[in-house]
């Protein structure tokens, strides 16, 4: 989850690339998306859970948040306009499923080669993590980093605290105002992403509007 910080690092960098300035709603967008990850782990606290969860217990939820990223991958085919937010989304959330099966994959790599490479985790692992860096690498060549870094960057925490909750048995250590807290900057998350995608888009100019029409070619007089 500390890979959010990226965001106050990348943003002056792609406008010192660009020529183009950070705006002061885009530093209040991505200030409140790192606090309210902060708030998150802080007060949520969660728990450690366990890394070696049966096949069982991975399938219904590795499902539903392998079918989200399918359904973002969808979106950013025929969305032009999304389509930096969308392989955002879907490379965060790839890499949110590599962040799950990681822990249970190291501790297999302590018993030898052959436990480690006769694991369905590892080789998972695998496939999520070379689908993330594709997805990542599309992301980044569609868009400008404000669209496609927050939902990269928000995508695979909120995608690792599903599956561990659900699959490897974390629990928040909070109640009361605390959930509710907790729930609030979820939201927050989601709306701040969203917005500085959003944002970028607009200011984006497209193809038709920055290319000129090209000049018609002189005549070129007849021979007699």
């Amino acid at each position: 989850p500390l890979l959010v910080a990226s965001l106050l690092f990348a943003l002056p960098l792609a406008a010192a690339t660009t020529g183009r300035r950070v705006t002061r709603t885009t530093w209040l967008l991505a200030g409140a998306l790192c606090a309210a990850l902060a708030i998150f782990l802080l007060v949520g606290n969660p728990t450690e859970g366990t890394g070696d969860a049966a096949a069982v217990r991975w399938a219904l939820p590795l499902g539903a948040v392998l079918a989200v990223t399918a359904a973002a991958v969808v979106v950013a085919l025929f969305s032009p306009r999304l389509r930096a937010l969308a392989f955002g989304i879907a490379a965060g959330i790839l890499y949110g499923v590599t962040s799950a099966f990681t822990k249970h994959v190291t501790d297999l790599a302590e018993h030898g080669i052959v436990p480690l490479l006769g694991s369905w985790q590892t080789w998972t692992l695998v496939a999520a993590g070379a689908a993330a860096i594709y997805l990542q690498q599309r992301a980044f060549q569609s868009g400008s980093l404000t669209a496609s870094l927050p939902a990269l960057t928000v995508g695979e925490p909120l995608a690792a605290i599903v599956l561990g909750m659900t699959v490897l048995g974390e629990h928040l250590r909070t109640d009361g105002p605390g959930r509710i807290l907790v729930g609030a900057a979820v939201i927050v998350m989601l709306v701040t992403t969203v917005a500085l995608s959003r944002a970028q888009a607009a200011d984006t100019p497209t193809d038709t509007a920055a290319t000129p029409a090209p000049a018609p070619p002189p005549e070129t007089p007849h021979r007699r």
